[in-house]
């Protein structure tokens, strides 16, 4: 058996490419949109893939499963467990088919059994995959693609239905049935691998461990999560819906077109190349948004065009726009030309389609130099936000689990992810320090806040040094 867990580091996601080398079929479970990584993978690996299988709805990504029913001849294996609300409104159309699974239905790719074993919590219709490796002599599974349903050291958040999509009253029958489920992992065998759909760094629960796999001896033995399962359901619907983090706006979207099928992508990547005097004109257009990506961030907040939003291409990149930009802007990268095709890969997995081209780093850099309107940001330190407090609205980006852990006095702690959402509560008689743990977060929110008409300051230094001067509020029992 081939076996092989593909990683988008960029959203810590994990997809599964399980060939059987004797057919040379294969199977890949949780695929992205751009599917040609996939596929060059298995074909250098002379595998061809037949089956797409879906743990469930996903949150944080566009599904690639439409994507590959329309480009090759699969079968896709979705579930129809969790009721008609979470029913997939999608088909594949011939040669490719959809087959339905529920709890306990096995299907086959060359010698590699699977068997869907229904597992709700993160969400109503959450199935997990057994793999028995028949072709290797196997007579049982050797493990366990897990999906959202237990990472190492975590388990899926059983939240996002009410935080993120909006489901007033959902989180807490949702941990519920993630408790029953997790009585159920209890038994299954020690010597079972656990892959997950996630790692270190994922919004879909609130401390995944950085190591890829897992067993399901050694999380019976150091996932929090499932030894709070063994104190019981409600000690366990407590700790499990306490702290998560504040999902990213673009996860309501998300749901809503995995269940209805994601829009299809051009048959090949093409970002044009634009030229800096553009800029302009783009940032004046409220349906377009320009993306400054310049790295060290003091490139942006020492000089920048007035009204393009900062957002590094770092790993933070799709958390950062999907909370930033709402999906029906055209987006404009300004990027290395090395990059610019990586940027149209990262914005179409969380569904921002509009990518109208890019302008170069190196030719925007030559161009902003003669723009006589090019602004600075003016950037402070907490010894000085905390001399000035008085004459500031200090906004906090950070989680709220970590403003609780302490804060600048006075401050009012709107998440980055959320901040879109909530921009309403931000005055505009009053200049606006931003700060939050390394001065990335607040710079973007900073770009965000003056592209919207705000009087904006950013603290760009480490919370460290903001130790002496960090307060917590008093707990009510």
């Amino acid at each position: 058996m081939y076996f092989r867990q593909i990683e988008d580091p960029f959203l810590a996601q994990y997809a599964y490419l399980i060939g059987c080398q004797a057919t040379g079929e294969a199977l890949l479970v949780d695929p992205e949109r751009d599917i040609d990584r996939y596929v060059e993978i298995a074909e250098s690996n002379n595998l061809r893939i037949v089956a797409i299988a879906e743990t469930h709805i996903h949150a944080d990504f566009v599904s690639g499963a439409r994507e590959f029913a329309h480009r090759f001849p699969v079968t896709v294996y979705l579930s129809s467990e969790g009721g008609q609300d979470w029913a997939y409104q999608w088909k594949a159309k011939p040669p490719s088919q959809t087959k339905l699974l529920r709890h306990g239905d096995t299907f086959s790719v060359g010698k590699i059994d699977i068997q869907a074993v229904h597992t709700p919590g993160h969400t109503p219709e959450h199935l997990c995959f057994m793999v028995t490796d028949r072709g290797g002599g196997a007579d049982s599974p050797i493990g366990m693609i897990s999906g959202d349903f237990v990472f190492v050291g975590d388990v899926g958040r059983p939240d996002l239905l009410e935080s993120a999509a909006g489901q007033a009253g959902a989180k807490e029958p949702s941990a519920r049935a993630l408790y029953h489920s997790l009585t159920r992992f209890l038994n299954l065998p020690e010597f079972l691998q656990v892959w997950p759909g996630h790692g270190a760094g994922s919004a879909c629960g609130k401390s995944l461990g950085a190591i890829p796999d897992t067993t399901v001896g050694y999380e019976l033995r150091f996932n929090p999560a499932i030894r709070a399962v063994r104190s019981g359901e409600e000690r366990f619907v407590r700790e499990i819906l306490h702290g998560q983090p504040e999902p990213p706006l673009y996860f309501a979207q998300m749901k809503q077109w995995n269940k209805l099928g994601p829009p299809l992508l051009p048959a090949q990547i093409h970002v044009p190349k634009l030229k800096p005097e553009h800029v302009a004109s783009l940032v004046s257009d409220d349906k377009t948004v320009v993306i400054d990506t310049r790295t060290p961030r003091t490139e942006y907040l020492s000089m920048h065009f007035p009204g393009c939003l900062w957002i590094p291409l770092s790993r933070s990149f799709p958390t950062y726009a999907g909370s930033l930009i709402p999906s029906d802007r055209k987006i404009v990268v300004i990027c290395d030309s090395s990059q610019a095709e990586t940027a149209a890969r990262l914005l179409w997995r969380i569904g921002l389609d509009n990518l109208s081209g890019y302008v170069s780093r190196s030719d925007f850099a030559d161009w902003i130099l003669t723009q006589q309107c090019a602004a600075t940001m003016e950037v402070i330190s907490f010894e000085e936000l905390q001399d000035r407090n008085s004459s500031f609205f200090v906004l906090d980006v950070r989680g709220e689990a970590e403003f609780d852990e302490g804060h600048f006095p006075n401050a009012v702690c709107i998440p980055h992810t959320r901040i879109m959402s909530r921009v309403n509560e931000l005055p505009k008689s009053v200049q606006i320090a931003v700060y939050c743990s390394t001065g990335s977060r607040s710079a973007s929110v900073a770009s965000l806040l003056l592209r919207l008409g705000f009087r904006v300051t950013a603290v760009n230094q480490d919370i460290e040094a903001a130790a002496p001067y960090l307060i917590q509020d008093a707990v009510v029992e």
